[in-house]
């Protein structure tokens, strides 16, 4: 478990995040909404570490993060897996050497080692044979794939991603969101998704959080939000025509 406790932190003395609070289960799509300038990416890095909170605790089972050393954190960094907005694939590298990259810098394996569990994870995203090609032979649904082979190639406990459907078109989107929602099960990860698209928000956030001015306004499940009658997620969800029709569908059922 993830558990986040009154997390604060300002930049140049402005606040970004206000005492947010919440906890993060294992095998559950966690989901992380907002508009732009919510503090949901702040959020994100913050738990990654790549923020330092200015306040708060964030505890990874029982492991304060702030309280961990130079050995601890390192430790702490194998076991996190993360899927980037862009996918931050190096292009001058293989498929197959990107996945390898954190291989190499903190597992102790033999070449052989590194390739079967790089094969491994391959056939997990269906990318089998992909190993020689580079990222720009790639379509962005295959480069998404490569990036959360990568992600998972340590066998991680937690796993992050930001707007990992960005630049998708519909299709493909939902295929990454399965395979997000499958590995997440399949390896009972602690996964958070930072994201904007309310297509996946609907079909795979078993646990969503709304945040409006690094405040958590609301938080519930995606069964919940077509309920609640809370102000900031009405406005920001269903401000779209569409969500709105499918939220009286739904309320409409189950009368």
């Amino acid at each position: 478990m993830i558990e986040v406790t009154d997390l604060y932190k300002e930049f140049k003395g402005i606040p970004v995040l206000k005492g947010v609070s919440t906890t993060f289960e294992k095998g559950v799509t966690n989901m992380i909404i907002g508009q732009s300038g919510s503090g949901k990416t702040v959020f994100l890095k913050c738990l990654v570490g790549l923020h330092v909170p200015d306040s708060g605790i964030i505890c990874f089972d029982g492991r304060k993060q702030k309280e961990l050393d130079i050995k601890e954190q390192r430790l702490l960094r194998q076991e996190i897996g993360m899927v980037f907005q862009g996918g931050a694939l190096y292009d001058s590298l293989t498929v197959e050497e990107n996945i390898m990259f954190p291989l190499k810098m903190f597992a102790e394996q033999s070449f052989s080692e590194r390739m079967d569990r790089v094969n491994f994870v391959l056939k997990r995203v269906n990318l089998e044979n992909a190993n020689k090609k580079f990222p720009a032979e790639l379509s962005g649904g295959m480069q998404k794939r490569v990036s959360i082979a990568r992600a998972i190639v340590m066998n991680p406990k937690y796993l992050f991603c930001d707007e990992p459907n960005s630049g998708l078109d519909p299709n493909t989107a939902t295929v990454i969101d399965n395979l997000i929602k499958e590995i997440t099960e399949e390896y009972q990860i602690i996964t958070v998704i930072n994201s904007h698209d309310m297509n996946s928000v609907m079909e795979i956030g078993e646990k969503i959080i709304l945040l409006k001015d690094g405040v958590k306004e609301w938080e519930g499940s995606n069964k919940e939000i077509f309920i609640t009658e809370n102000e900031a997620v009405v406005n920001f969800v269903y401000s779209s025509n569409l969500f709105k029709k499918v939220r009286e569908a739904y309320l409409k059922e189950t009368k």
